[in-house]
């Protein structure tokens, strides 16, 4: 595929690889928790979203999160405080189980029964790029249908994955389509 292989950045152009802007879009409409988990606030509430039923305690001890059931009701109680470890495996449990359990609606909101969703993208930064080595890039827009891989790579934390999904819906671009594997942003509202 072309553009895969060559080194980016070299003479100074800026930007990311496309599939992890979709990521940080999706994760933007997935909605987490605001508050930092340092916060009391954001741990209560990241210990209460893994463990108000069966099926998201589960999920969060197949994420990571290997404490005891006793060790996980004394934390919201105050008697116990986790260690930053555990902190992170509960940040880590937590987007992880909120990415499966939003996964079903993005996919429908975005696919919107066939129609797709517009997704603009905005190329690189160029600007300490020297002018004979530029490329013209321009933002794009593009309709997106097939989002079910995307959304399924992103739920389960697949970068490779993620990353084939997008280039194979940016391939629609036609032959420039290798001028848009990184950009500044890419933005899409559903």
């Amino acid at each position: 595929m072309p553009e895969r292989n060559i080194e980016f950045g070299l003479h100074g152009a800026r930007g990311i690889k496309g599939h992890e802007a979709v990521a940080r879009q999706l994760d933007a409409l997935a909605g987490y928790i605001a508050t930092p988990i340092t916060a009391c606030r954001g741990l209560l509430a990241r210990l209460y979203y893994l463990t108000r039923t069966d099926h998201a305690r589960a999920a969060a001890r197949e994420t990571g999160l290997t404490v005891t059931n006793r060790t996980l009701k004394a934390w919201p109680h105050g008697k116990r405080s986790p260690s930053r470890a555990n902190l992170g495996r509960i940040e880590h449990a937590y987007r992880a189980v909120r990415r499966e359990n939003v996964a079903r609606y993005l996919l429908a909101r975005l696919s919107r029964e066939g129609r797709g969703t517009r997704v603009e993208i905005h190329p690189l930064n160029q600007s300490q790029v020297e002018r004979p080595r530029r490329r013209v890039a321009e933002f794009r827009t593009l309709n997106i249908r097939g989002w079910d891989r995307i959304v399924e790579a992103w739920a389960t934390g697949d970068d490779r994955g993620l990353d084939d999904a997008w280039v194979e819906q940016i391939v629609d671009l036609g032959s420039q389509w290798g001028q848009y594997e990184y950009v500044t942003n890419i933005g899409f509202a559903a």
